[in-house]
């Protein structure tokens, strides 16, 4: 007796198949996008804790931190050569632009006169917010 044999999958057994991949990506999907935003938050903290011993530096060179109007930038290229003459020729961060959070928006700085704050406006990128769209700041990333 000759036997024929089967070079493809029957429709059922093809159904079966993407039913069982539609629950596995419905069960696990969920925990991977919580912990993809909750990833970004930290290296929020990470990048701010970097520009801050780079603003560290920079006062350390030259006895004040930038205003806030001369901003992040002042890390990149001497603002003023003749108020920062000690500035390191280098600057004092690697590369040609400032860093930007995970979200692609730039960093806010403050310089208070007394302290410095750096503001990451979070998902949304604007003011306020809560859950993922919540601005995250220096002093919050010094906390953890």
């Amino acid at each position: 007796m000759l036997t024929t044999r089967r070079k493809a999958f029957t429709l059922l057994e093809l159904m079966i198949v993407i039913i069982i991949l539609g629950l596995l990506s419905a069960l696990v999907l969920p925990n991977l996008l919580g912990k993809a935003e909750s990833a970004k938050r930290k290296l929020v903290c990470i990048q701010m804790k970097q520009i801050e011993e780079a603003l560290k530096s920079f006062k350390f060179d030259n006895g004040v931190y930038p205003s806030t109007e001369e901003g992040l930038q002042a890390l990149l290229k001497n603002p003023d050569p003749e108020k920062y003459p000690n500035y390191a020729p280098s600057g004092y961060l690697e590369g040609k632009s400032l860093p930007k959070d995970p979200w692609k928006h730039p960093y806010i700085y403050i310089n208070n006169g007394d302290s410095i704050n750096i503001i990451s406006l979070g998902a949304d990128g604007k003011e306020g917010g809560d859950g993922d769209a919540k601005d995250i700041t220096l002093q919050e990333c010094q906390r953890q």
